[in-house]
């Protein structure tokens, strides 16, 4: 006799496990503890088989029918319902682990884990902002162009068009990813090259064409009434030209006083580099030597809140800011590496290519690549003294008068 849902919920549990019979091999068994469940029992190639099919009652008894039905059905086509669940199982769990998401985390793990800290997390936050909300849950083969050109346009009507560009940026090299490791077969951001609008290149505001507002804004920074520090992080850095995540994470045990040498590996390239310390910066660092050098993080700029973490790049834009320095019009910390690059040839006269190889960027040379940390050392201390001597004569108002360039 087939069950009804009066029959069903009027039935109740007993010292032993029951089964109420529907038909056709569909049945409810009841526990002890009263829980129910759907079990449909049937024959395949000569074997007894149990399948289940959901708890009442979140399957009602029309669902626990139609989904007999269905098995039946699959049957009848000679197909083990049983297998085909299990198999249907295994897809879902593969999808999942080609889902866009998790492939755009490995990527990340793989591509950008020797990457700057900074990079990487500006990267993951764009991602995690603007991109995996809408298809990060979906199979990187299932993603289209349509579904990549609405996540950048979304994007691009905020206003933030570079932004927008990264993000379509960041959504390909994820596919690639995919395609090399046989997840996905095409890479539809390729058809999507000149979908958005143009972006304006923006450069960091820096006074390369005005030595008197370079002395200016020297004034301000010894003017600073914050931490020491800052203070000196502040006047360092125009005199070392360094990227200003570079400055912020130097350690004491790259430092050698004596020898007057800060050595590190670049945030960028990844290369060893040098950074000859003229007599101002010597005297600076050893000054702020007995505040942090004791320190358990060896941190030359220490976190605030931690010693074990170094300075944040909020505590230096707010320095600026501090001393009345507008970084959207006057000048910002990476600013320093165009004024120096700008003034040290222009206004000084030392070669452009000393110049780069003090910038640690990339150098052309007919011998090979050349490391950075050895390339005109002797060179680029005098360099560094003279670019020293430059600022302070800014900084105190004086009439320097521009050398010839040199050949």
């Amino acid at each position: 006799m087939a069950l009804t849902d009066k029959t069903i919920r009027a039935a109740r549990p007993q010292e032993r496990p029951y089964k109420l019979a529907d038909g056709q091999g569909l049945y409810l068994a009841i526990t002890p503890q009263g829980s129910r469940y759907w079990r449909l029992k049937y024959r395949f190639d000569g074997k007894e088989k149990l399948l289940a099919l959901g708890v009442y009652p979140h399957v009602s008894l029309k669902d626990a029918r139609e989904r007999r039905d269905d098995a039946r059905k699959l049957m009848a086509g000679g197909t083990d319902p049983g297998e085909h669940r299990k198999v249907q199982k295994l897809a879902r769990v593969e999808l999942a682990a080609n889902s866009f998401e998790t492939v755009a985390h490995e990527w990340i793990e793989k591509k950008l884990g020797d990457k700057a800290a900074s990079h990487r997390d500006k990267v993951v936050r764009r991602l995690e902002r603007d991109v995996f909300p809408y298809i990060g849950k979906r199979p990187v083969v299932t993603i289209k162009g349509p579904d990549i050109l609405a996540i950048a346009r979304r994007v691009e009507a905020r206003g933030i068009v570079e932004t927008a560009h990264r993000v379509l940026q960041h959504i390909g090299q994820v596919i690639r990813y995919a395609i090399s490791t046989n997840r996905a077969d095409t890479d539809p951001t390729l058809a999507l090259r000149g979908a958005l609008s143009p972006v304006s290149p923006k450069h960091m505001p820096a006074p390369t064409d005005s030595p008197e507002s370079v002395g200016q804004i020297l004034r301000a920074f010894d003017a600073f009434g914050g931490s020491a520090q800052v203070g000196a992080a502040l006047r360092l850095l125009p005199y070392l030209f360094v990227r200003p995540g570079e400055l912020r994470t130097m350690r004491w045990d790259q430092i050698d006083l004596e020898v007057a040498e800060w050595r590190f590996v670049t945030s960028k390239t990844k290369a060893e580099h040098l950074v000859p310390l003229s007599h101002q910066v010597v005297a600076i660092l050893r000054d702020l030597k007995p505040l942090t050098g004791h320190l358990r993080g060896g941190w030359v700029f220490p976190g605030q809140r931690t010693p074990l973490k170094p300075m944040s790049d909020a505590a230096l834009n707010a320095s600026y800011r501090r001393v009345g320095i507008d970084t959207k019009s006057e000048i910002t910390g990476h600013g320093w590496r165009s004024v120096a690059r700008t003034f040290l040839h222009e206004r000084l006269g030392f070669a452009p290519e000393v110049i780069e190889h003090q910038l640690a960027h990339a150098v052309p040379d007919a011998l090979g690549k050349a490391y950075n940390r050895t390339k005109f050392v002797e060179e680029r201390v005098r360099m560094m003294q003279a670019w020293s001597d430059y600022l302070d004569a800014l900084k105190a108002g004086g009439n320097v008068v521009p050398l010839p360039r040199r050949a």
